[in-house]
């Protein structure tokens, strides 16, 4: 059997959002100051990886934190392409706001998550793509070598249903924890194998 491209998903650290905003894309920070999360994680993590990252400020942070916590490797590259899910006009207001200003747009992304935008946003359809898309130009350009990538909970969905060939609906019921990690092969004839799905090793 051929020997694999591995990708290590590492979400994000916690957000920081006191006031619950829908954030999307929008640049908000993160809490980095769990030390013993981020050494538990910088130990599973391969040697001599291929790192990338988000451009948001919350991965840039998180891969920050897992280097200063001992994880190998160079410096992360900038991949849009894994961004979180745009929700466009709504990101930075609140449920009830965004409720009371588009009541009949959020009835509707919530009776059908997966193929609804926000205005002027995304759909998870379409993150699905974007991140397929990316992994496979990745997976092309790193064969069978180890490719750590800080990301979010939206795009560790979409790359489980690229991997698993699931609908986008069906994608939305995993879950991925702040620091897990999520690791997916995948083979140069386009097949692909799920080893593990939110591991968060500092509890084991």
């Amino acid at each position: 059997m051929p020997t694999p491209t591995r990708w290590w998903l590492v979400r994000h650290a916690p957000v920081i959002n006191p006031s619950g905003a829908i954030y999307g894309q929008a640049d908000i920070d993160c809490d980095v100051s769990d030390g013993k999360v981020f050494a538990a994680v910088a130990r599973l993590l391969p040697t001599d990886a291929l790192w990338l990252q988000s451009p948001l400020l919350r991965t840039r942070k998180t891969a920050a934190a897992l280097k200063q916590a001992g994880a190998d490797g160079p410096a992360p590259i900038d991949e849009p392409r894994l961004m979180e899910q745009s929700f466009g006009d709504w990101q930075g207001g609140s449920r009830e706001e965004v409720r009371a200003r588009h009541p009949e747009a959020y009835r509707r992304f919530w009776l059908a998550p997966a193929e609804e935008r926000a205005p002027n946003g995304e759909s998870f359809v379409d993150v699905v793509e974007r991140v397929g898309q990316a992994l496979d130009d990745w997976t092309a350009k790193a064969p069978e070598r180890d490719v750590v990538a800080v990301v979010h909970g939206g795009p560790i969905r979409a790359a489980l249903a690229h991997a698993l060939d699931l609908s986008p609906a069906r994608a939305l019921s995993f879950h991925a924890e702040t620091v897990s990690v999520t690791r997916i092969d995948f083979y140069s004839d386009g097949q692909a194998g799920v080893v593990f799905v939110n591991a968060t090793p500092w509890r084991s």
